[in-house]
């Protein structure tokens, strides 16, 4: 299968969204709509990516942020941030991730980022193999705590 990638326009909402809404399940098409509005509106700090076959079907999303805050397991600044990936479950082990990664990591190396750098919940060991898979190293595990100051 012939993967093509290309940064996500206005013209690419429906799909984006779409496989959005399978990486994080839910009823934020609103939110999403605003989120990617904000994505497009910004396109030295943010980026979306889809990757699609030769017919033209969405069969994979990432997204990333440059991030010039501190990012745990990194060492320098600005750093390229892989903030989601989603490939469709019919189109999984064919190389899809690969080719979004690798563009995703041109367009950071491309904004003077030093790092690339993601992260998964604890209990997602799925996640945990594709970012091995993907060249990617574990820096360190944590947990996050929270206390409200109100009842």
């Amino acid at each position: 299968m012939k993967i093509q990638t290309r940064q996500c326009d206005e013209n690419d909402l429906a799909d984006w969204i779409e496989l959005r809404l399978q990486l994080w399940p839910g009823d934020h098409v609103e939110e999403f709509l605003d989120e990617a509005g904000d994505i497009l509106a910004q396109p030295q700090r943010y980026g979306a990516w889809l990757a699609r076959d030769e017919q033209g079907r969405a069969l994979g999303l990432a997204e990333a942020s440059v991030r010039r805050d501190y990012v745990n397991g990194t060492e320098g600044s600005p750093v390229l941030f892989l903030e989601g990936i989603h490939v469709r479950h019919d189109a999984r082990r064919q190389g899809v991730a690969r080719a979004l990664v690798h563009t995703v990591q041109a367009w950071g190396s491309a904004r003077g980022c030093v790092d690339f750098a993601s992260d998964a919940a604890l209990d997602n060991t799925a996640s945990h193999a594709l970012h091995r898979a993907l060249g990617f190293v574990e820096t360190e595990r944590v947990v996050y705590f929270r206390k409200p100051l109100h009842d």
